[in-house]
Parts: structure tokens; sequence; C-alpha cells
């Protein structure tokens, strides 16, 4: 384990809170915010495809709940840069204990902490105050073609957001609720 991330595994396997050390004086605050050593023992292979950035200007608008299917399944390491959000992560593995079970971590941009989120995972976040930032971290290159979603108020999923829904993008808005033919996602 690096001195400057602590790695706690969650309820869902494979899914961890990665907590960074900052270092405070008078000029600030420094953190690392990757640390490919570090993540490796976690779940984290290869190297980083791509860092997405995103702004959401409004407190309950909820982005998600997407993931890429295999060959393009990815590991994201999200962290909240500015403001706070509450973060979701979906197991769509068919072999695990845990499918279809969603795990929620509060992350902001005061307290260091990031969810490392395996592949074969869904995720979404509801914004918990106006003018949100997030860095996310991909192990795989965005592919089109493998893009996926569930639905964020699908009720076989019964995640209870902590606001009531202020705004979702019409592409997520369509995204299908969950059918018994359902498979899950291999990782």
């Amino acid at each position: 384990m690096s001195p400057n991330l602590t790695i706690t595994p969650l309820p869902l396997p494979g899914l961890k809170r990665v907590q960074r050390r900052q270092h405070r004086d008078d000029r600030g605050v420094f953190a690392r915010l990757f640390c490919a050593e570090a993540l490796a023992t976690s779940g984290w292979s290869g190297s980083v495809a791509q860092i997405n950035h995103s702004v959401t200007h409004h407190s309950g608008t909820v982005r998600g709940l997407h993931y890429q299917r295999p060959p393009h399944s990815e590991v994201k390491l999200v962290s909240c840069i500015r403001g706070e959000i509450w973060d979701v992560a979906v197991d769509l593995r068919p072999d695990s204990p845990t499918f279809l079970r969603w795990h929620a971590e509060r992350l902001n941009a005061h307290d260091g902490t990031a969810l490392l989120i395996p592949a074969g995972f869904a995720h979404g976040f509801q914004v918990l105050s106006d003018d949100a930032e997030l860095v996310y971290a991909h192990s795989a290159a965005y592919a089109p073609e493998a893009e996926a979603g569930l639905n964020a108020t699908d009720p076989t999923l019964s995640i209870t957001w902590p606001l009531p829904i202020h705004t979702r993008s019409p592409r997520d808005m369509a995204l299908p609720l969950l059918t018994p033919e359902f498979e899950g996602v291999s990782a």
C-alpha cells in the first residue's frame, strides 16, 4: 500500500474506496490523484487509457448509469474535485454474489476520497451541490459501439437517490429498465 493512498474494500466485491493523503500547509493542499503501483493490487490493470472531466451545474442532476460491454469493459477511478456528489456503482457481473446490488459513496472536493469501480459495474452519480466537477481515470478508451447503460430510476435496482432528481439527459432517460432476460456483463 502506498503511504499516499489508503484503499478500503466496500460491500460489493472489487469495489474500493480510495482515500488520498492530503498534504496541507500554508500554501494549500497537495494530493496524489493516481498511483498505478498502489492501485494495481486493488484491481487496476494496465495504464490509464483516458481521463475525462465533467462539470454539472445543478444539484439533483443524475448522470448515468453507464458501462461499456466487453471487450471494452473498463475500470474507473472517480474523483470529485469541486462540490459534492453521491456516486453509485451497480454490480452487473452475473457470477457475483452481489449481482444487481448497488453501493453509493459521498465524494467531495475536501476529503480526498475517490471510488475505484471494477470492470463489470455500471456507474452513475447525483450532484449534491451546484457546480460539481469530476475527473475520471479509465483503464480502457471509450468505444461507442460498446456503450450501454441502465435507467437510474429502474424499480428493480431501487436506488434511493438522496435528492429529488432535478435533471437527466434525454439519453439517460431513454436507458432501458432491467428485464428478466438481462444476463449481466462479464468483466
